[in-house]
């Protein structure tokens, strides 16, 4: 069992109280996040009495639900009425949002505490978490690199064993590669799958909110939990939930795996390459068939990518204008004066950058020439997808070219940070689910995740067999030094 299934198993058993574990996940807060800074948001009071609530349901006979007493901390782009929902920007520095995302009201219908909220580049835009008002986090295996992004604050929280599982969102790989740079699991679930309601959107068509935990039986319960239609999302499915975590003990026998041969090209580090096919052939000798399998237009995904991300953030971050709530220039001198400084104030350097190339590839005269082509291409690659899951259930790859890089290492080098996403826009573009799972270790000592992209709906069938793999290795049990204080 995982940490969260333990965690839940014992507080509704009464072996442990809410109250002790989430007391100890505050005392783990206190002590570790100062070097990381995973955490801009907490709420110590409100945790504690809400564990007491566990404790005293419990203690009247009431059943506690499958998260009892699991301490979680949540993106800071996942509205809660109770805690501030900053997105890592001075526009909304003080924001506190109306009502709670779906998926904060499934975790606490599911009896789990929120204790906090985790930091991110400024509006889930970023590869590194440096680009937040909250300052950058770093990563818990060596201080002097970055935790990865978006959502690198959520990774760390878990990575440093400050929480046992979090929550992120994932637009181009937001959840997988700090996952991979943390040495956690990270999952983005099925386009649809799980509601987008009260996520705080930066690319509507690309959006999905997923778990990190320390496990991949524990990604499956959170899956379970999150999961499920929403009317106020247009664009949730309406599907039965699997009981994910109850189906992972599936054999490998029969099991089709996808390489593409051209996704260990030039750019991959020479660790990352040997550790990605070392679980390849861990998978062969289990008992999986290694297919081929051809993406001929992968090479123009993190351009389409790019594009479209970057229009849809234009559009909606139209509505941050310094009259309907957010930040407002103090003293404007008009109208005009006053929507330009209030953005131009309000927002940073990245998000800023975004919205200009957006703006630009949706202006007339442009249009055609670059979204309405990155649209095809887009649709190009869903059909190169389609084409290779019939050959294969899953479809291996790296999680990024690389290992962690140093603080500053691309701040100032914006192509090499969109490229650290090369392989991971790929599910995004088509809506696929996926999932990183750790499977090694550079020469630095730093962790190296394994992609595993399944078709669309496909997420009970690619999490048995990341199950499987998990079950034969023990990376995901290693844990950096700042979780051992």
């Amino acid at each position: 069992m995982g940490d969260v299934m333990d965690t839940a198993t014992l507080v509704r058993s009464g072996s442990s109280h809410a109250v002790d574990v989430v007391g100890d996940c505050i005392k783990r807060i206190r002590s570790r996040d100062g070097a990381v800074n995973a955490i801009v948001d907490f709420d110590e009071e409100r945790a504690l009495a809400d564990a007491s609530r566990m404790d005293h349901k419990r203690d009247n006979g009431q059943p506690l639900g499958k998260l009892a007493g699991v301490p979680i901390v949540v993106k800071d782009n996942i509205c809660t009425k109770f805690m501030r929902t900053t997105c890592g920007s001075g526009m909304l520095e003080s924001y506190v949002s109306q009502f709670n995302a779906f998926v904060i009201d499934r975790l606490m219908d599911a009896d789990a505490v929120i204790v906090g909220k985790a930091n991110l580049d400024e509006f889930a835009m970023g590869s590194s978490t440096e680009f937040s008002t909250h300052g950058g986090t770093r990563n818990p295996w060596d201080q002097q690199r970055v935790a990865g992004g978006s959502s690198g604050g959520p990774a760390v929280a878990v990575a440093s064993r400050m929480v046992p599982a979090s929550l992120g969102s994932d637009t181009g790989g937001s959840i997988r590669q700090p996952a991979s740079f943390c040495g956690v699991v990270g999952l983005k679930p099925s386009y649809g799958r799980v509601s987008r309601y009260g996520l705080v959107a930066y690319g509507s068509s690309l959006d999905q909110i997923g778990p990190f935990t320390t496990s991949v039986e524990d990604a499956a319960l959170m899956l379970e939990v999150i999961t499920g239609h929403d009317d106020r999302d247009s664009t949730s499915i309406k599907e039965e939930v699997p009981a994910y975590s109850t189906l992972l003990d599936q054999t490998l026998d029969g099991r089709r795996v996808g390489v593409c041969e051209a996704c260990f090209a030039e750019g991959l580090s020479d660790d990352v390459r040997q550790s990605v096919e070392a679980a390849i052939e861990k998978m062969r000798e289990a008992g999986c068939e290694i297919v081929s399998v051809e993406l001929p237009h992968m090479k123009y995904a993190i351009a389409s990518y790019y594009i479209i991300a970057m229009a849809e953030a234009s559009s909606n971050l139209a509505r941050y204008d310094g009259v309907h709530y957010g930040y407002r220039t103090p003293q404007p001198g008009d109208l005009a004066d006053m929507y330009a400084s209030s953005r131009g104030e309000g927002f940073g350097m990245e998000v800023k950058r975004r919205i200009m190339m957006g703006t630009y590839v949706l202006s007339s005269g442009y249009y055609d020439a670059y979204y309405l082509r990155a649209l095809k291409v887009r649709r190009l690659i869903k059909e190169d997808f389609d084409s290779a899951f019939q050959r294969c259930d899953v479809i291996t790859l790296p999680v990024a070219p690389t290992t962690a890089f140093t603080v500053g290492e691309k701040v100032e080098d914006p192509l090499a940070m969109y490229l650290s996403d090369m392989y991971t826009v790929f599910a995004n573009l088509a809506g696929l689910c996926a999932i990183s799972l750790p499977c090694g270790f550079d020469a630095a000592g730093l962790p190296i995740g394994w992609q595993l992209m399944g078709p669309p709906l496909s997420d009970q069938k690619m999490l048995s067999i990341a199950y499987q793999y998990q079950q034969m290795t023990s990376y995901h049990l290693q844990t950096p030094a700042i979780a051992t204080d």
